[in-house]
């Protein structure tokens, strides 16, 4: 049931960039009232109300039924408000699948399976598999440019940091 609620709300998470910003709570003599044509109150939480404010912020439309929906999928003591705690359950469910996708491509550039790093020769063959053929000393070079110790070779680490 977990992973069939995940992946609900993964239709509108699964952006990158997407920051929503849980402000913390000030205390009432710090505070900043919102204006009158703001969804957002400043608590902390986030309503299906702001949800879909911010969705229309960034171009994309969500109906009411879709943020009470995601909201519901996400949310731990079903206040239907999304705290910090349940965005970052959520953050951390994505950030693990994003690992486990990574992980997959990673092996398939690998020559020996297994060996735990990507070689020019391994570039070399996925991406001629991919439609792209590319020299020997092409794929050197493109692998050169993530190449942070400068064995020759992309280990797990350099090639997430050339993904990202």
């Amino acid at each position: 049931m977990e992973t069939e609620r995940v992946s609900k709300s993964s239709k509108w998470f699964s952006n990158k960039s997407l920051k929503l910003s849980l402000h913390r709570r000030r205390s009432k003599s710090s505070s900043t009232p919102s204006s009158p044509n703001s969804p957002t109150d400043g608590d902390g939480r986030i309503s299906a109300l702001e949800l879909r404010a911010y969705f229309g912020s960034i171009g994309e439309y969500m109906s009411h039924e879709e943020a009470s929906l995601a909201i519901h999928d996400l949310d731990a003591d079903q206040d239907n408000l999304l705290d910090f705690q349940d965005f970052s359950r959520f953050m951390k469910r994505e950030a693990s699948d994003n690992d486990e996708d990574i992980k997959m491509a990673f092996g398939m550039f690998e020559m020996e399976k297994g060996s735990g790093c990507i070689t020019p020769k391994g570039l070399q063959r996925m991406l001629r598999r991919l439609g792209d053929a590319k020299s020997y000393d092409e794929c050197v070079a493109m692998i050169q440019a993530f190449d942070i110790d400068g064995n020759g070779v992309l280990d797990f680490y350099e090639f997430n940091q050339m993904m990202a």
